[in-house]
């Protein structure tokens, strides 16, 4: 039995996946609103062990049946180690050590922007292209790059940060220590803290609320509203716009929480992208097939 693990900046979720890459049950919690004063490594084991006992629990299976455990994971990776999980404040995390010892199983990680990719390259969006670009959109912005159907891997050092590009030189200050990051402008976390603070909206709404009024919101043309949205859409295509330019993919999906904002943001992107000019041949901009699971189906793929 296979379990994969996602492992994000806002949530963690634990899946029993099948030989042909299908949920067969899944538990998650969210960690986003976590006490800073918690030891949050200790707090991500405890709840991962805690969610693979509910999902063996929901098919009546003792742990020993488990065969293999995957975990997408947000930061850098290296010989099976997490480093620079700037998002949950993690500089470097053998969780792979812990888990193997306590289950008794081979356990591997993958970055979750890279595990998603693979899934949509292998199952989803992206199967009918051959030069394309994944960005993951949620907590920070991850991405992976597929060339003549080939994923890059990089032999010394991480690839396709495409969060970490600068949009805006000496702007605002990412937790990478740069100034002026793609994902500080273009994440789902900057997008929803804006609204929250342009809405005056309690800190802890739930992105699913955060929705419901922003639709009201926009079928009510309310000025404010549509004006941050655009800036944000703006932001996005900056992106985007260096990524074709550079890379000229056929295509480039986005995944992560963006892909519940289709009526609000998926929509308004492609119009704006359409009369965007580039020096490549325009892509197809794609929404992410798998959505948020991706990454637990994408963590045992190999």
């Amino acid at each position: 039995m296979q379990i994969g693990i996602d492992l994000g900046g806002s949530h963690i979720a634990v899946g029993i996946i099948s030989e042909k890459n299908i949920i067969v049950t899944k538990r998650e919690i969210n960690i986003e609103k976590i006490n800073k004063t918690e030891d949050i490594k200790q707090y991500i084991v405890d709840n991962i062990k805690i969610l693979i006992s509910q999902v063996l629990k929901d098919v009546g299976a003792p742990s020993c049946v488990i065969s293999k455990i995957g975990i997408s994971a947000p930061g850098k990776i290296k010989n099976n180690i997490i480093y620079d999980m700037y998002n949950l404040g993690i500089k470097e995390f053998d969780l792979t050590k812990i888990l193997s010892e306590h289950y008794g199983v081979e356990v591997a990680v993958r970055n979750d922007a890279k595990c998603a990719a693979l899934v949509e390259k292998k199952i989803g969006s992206m199967q009918n292209y051959d030069d394309c670009v994944f960005l993951c959109l949620g907590t920070g912005i991850g991405g992976a790059t597929f060339i003549n159907g080939r994923m890059l891997e990089y032999t010394k050092e991480w690839g396709s940060e495409y969060g970490h590009m600068i949009i805006k030189k000496d702007d605002l200050e990412c937790k990478c220590g740069s100034k002026g990051c793609f994902e500080k402008y273009a994440s789902m976390k900057a997008f929803k803290n804006g609204i929250i603070k342009l809405l005056n909206l309690d800190q802890d709404i739930s992105s699913e609320n955060i929705l419901k009024l922003l639709i009201n919101k926009v079928n009510e043309r309310n000025q404010e509203v549509n004006q941050y949205i655009d800036e944000y859409i703006e932001n996005l295509i900056v992106g985007i716009s260096n990524i074709v330019n550079i890379l000229a993919p056929e295509a480039i999906c986005i995944g992560g929480s963006f892909v519940y904002y289709e009526e609000i943001l998926y929509k308004r992107l492609l119009e704006k992208l359409n009369l965007k000019n580039f020096n490549a041949v325009r892509p197809k901009v794609l929404l992410a097939k798998m959505k948020n699971d991706a990454g637990m189906i994408g963590s045992l793929i190999k």
